[in-house]
């Protein structure tokens, strides 16, 4: 069974969860996967942070497409794939604030950290916990992400 997740279901959910499995591509096309503080703004985009120099940055400046799973306590994760760019200048320090503002006392503003935002494209949520599992996929997403190969997408 599918059904809609709406963005501020999808903002909640991130903010209580918190932490999140980003995954990236290495230069020669391997996985590399890493878990990460994960905020959220208002409009959806996913912000993390890392050390100056991570492979994560270093896999989103040659290749901008990311995943990322969202939560999994009691059995309901988010599931989301995006383009990703690492901010600088007044672009950075605005997701800074909204990133220190979901996780207090973080390093984001320190000169060693890098910051990331992650637009997403497609974007379901996954929940084990009925027989059968059910989907909710994101209804406010706009552009071609319900044409990118993924099977069984809103109806």
């Amino acid at each position: 069974m599918t059904g809609d997740l709406s963005l501020p279901d999808f903002v909640e959910f991130v903010r209580a969860a918190g932490m999140g499995v980003v995954a990236t591509a290495s230069p020669s096309g391997k996985p590399e996967a890493a878990l990460a503080g994960i905020a959220v703004s208002d409009c959806g985009e996913l912000i993390f942070d890392a050390p100056a120099g991570a492979r994560k940055l270093t896999n989103i400046e040659r290749n901008d497409r990311v995943a990322a799973v969202i939560g999994w306590n009691d059995g309901v994760s988010v599931q989301v794939e995006g383009t990703a760019r690492v901010v600088n200048n007044d672009e950075r320090r605005r997701y800074e604030r909204l990133y220190a503002s979901q996780f207090r006392g973080s390093r984001v503003t320190h000169a060693s950290f890098e910051v990331a935002v992650v637009t997403p494209d497609w974007v379901r949520r996954y929940d084990a916990t009925s027989d059968p599992a059910q989907c909710a996929y994101a209804n406010w997403l706009t552009g071609p992400a319900l044409s990118r190969g993924h099977e069984n997408l809103r109806a």
